[in-house]
């Protein structure tokens, strides 16, 4: 899932990509692990360790999955619907009733009520169905002799080999998705060395094959990251018809009193609570979809993943877990745009003086603020949704 937001380079290390996308082994793969080798001595880990590093392989897929970028953008509808379905739904809500008094525990210690837990097991793993089976040192010395983020990767790969000498994990434990993500909370090394919880109290921390570890775990990370007990994610919004939509957008921070001010109520129409909350305002899939008043919870989901489709997501499945309906707003069918099409958006925005970033083709909040900042100029409702209407109006 996370490898839809790397972007594309060609240059590598050690490894190259073909004309028909394979990958070749060169020597200087060797000469890398032999340096990955000599480094791991000098971290102190045992002869048997980098001995391991030995007998890695380089995975052409993973440098594939890494060049990949799909023709189309995803559109919000897209991505949900995808997520936040009739399976996971009915499936978490059974998780939440059978863990109950464990979860119950983990919100007295960390915080974070059960149904987001149980939220985030679902979108990460699809509860433990899906943890991925590439050998994982190997994907990670791929991407550590890979000079498009060599640095990172080699810190991941350390960080393998050290839960390995704690926990004894054998090389075939050692499995996961191409980018080197874990377990059923699909945490990566570093991530699962620093936050992983022994929730079942066997004296070892498996992300793999306990389920209470993966949880508690999940709950510490989000701890960690900040989460704010006793105040929800967020919530699906209702605006009036002349709701000034130049005021959305992540880095629009205003209290509750200001919202309600603006006319904006909860999706049934009723008053906002009364709360010194901050929130930020997102529509996105445009004045047609769904909106939502984001707290700051919701920006400690996107600590895990920086992906605003990801976070609302895992919001509004926790909410649906915890029993409530579905959304108000239906999820308009909107076509996504290709790539290309956002690239000359983005384009044509700057050549009209509306900074949108790098035009690199992925929809970020620099960019729905430029467009939002187009559309206001022009009269039309400011909503910083890209679609087809948009394109077309600037080219």
């Amino acid at each position: 899932m996370k490898s839809k937001f790397y972007g594309r380079l060609i240059a590598v290390l050690g490894l190259s990509l073909m004309a028909g996308g394979a990958l070749a082994q060169t020597e200087a793969f060797p000469q890398c692990i032999q340096r990955l080798q000599g480094e791991a001595r000098e971290r102190g880990f045992p002869d048997h360790l980098v001995a391991v590093l030995g007998e890695v392989k380089p995975q052409e897929r993973t440098i594939t999955y890494d060049r990949n970028q799909p023709e189309f953008v995803q559109t919000f509808a897209g991505y949900y619907n995808k997520r936040v379905n009739d399976f996971r739904i009915d499936k978490g809500r059974k998780l939440l009733s059978e863990n109950r008094e464990f979860l119950a525990e983990l919100t007295r210690r960390y915080g974070v009520p059960g149904q987001y837990l149980v939220s985030f097991w679902g979108m990460e793993s699809n509860f433990g169905n899906f943890i991925g089976k590439i050998p994982i040192l190997d994907t990670l010395a791929t991407l550590a002799c890979d000079n498009r983020r060599s640095t990172f990767f080699t810190g991941e790969l350390f960080s393998a080999l050290e839960l390995m000498q704690t926990y004894e994990f054998e090389v075939g434990d050692m499995e996961g998705s191409w980018a080197g993500a874990i377990g059923q909370t699909q945490f990566i090394p570093s991530v699962y060395v620093r936050y992983g919880i022994d929730g079942d109290g066997d004296g070892k921390v498996d992300l793999w094959r306990s389920e209470k570890d993966a949880l508690a775990s999940a709950a510490n990370f989000l701890q960690q990251l900040g989460w704010t007990p006793e105040l929800r994610w967020g919530r699906e919004v209702h605006l009036p018809d002349d709701f000034p939509y130049h005021h959305a957008g992540i880095n629009n921070v205003r209290p509750l009193s200001e919202w309600k001010q603006l006319g904006v109520a909860k999706a049934d129409g009723s008053p906002l609570p009364n709360a010194d909350v901050k929130a930020v305002l997102l529509v996105p899939i445009g004045a047609d979809g769904p909106k939502f008043l984001a707290y700051d919870n919701f920006h400690v989901i996107m600590k895990w993943n920086r992906s605003q489709f990801y976070a609302l997501s895992v919001g509004v499945l926790a909410d649906r877990i915890n029993g409530a309906g579905g959304l108000r707003q239906p999820l308009p069918d909107t076509p996504p745009l290709t790539r290309d099409q956002i690239v000359q958006i983005q384009t044509q925005l700057k050549a009209r003086g509306f900074d949108a970033g790098e035009a690199d083709g992925q929809l970020g909040p620099q960019t729905n603020s430029a467009i939002r900042d187009f559309q206001k100029s022009q009269n039309l409702q400011a909503d910083g949704f890209a679609d087809m209407e948009l394109f077309q109006s600037l080219n």
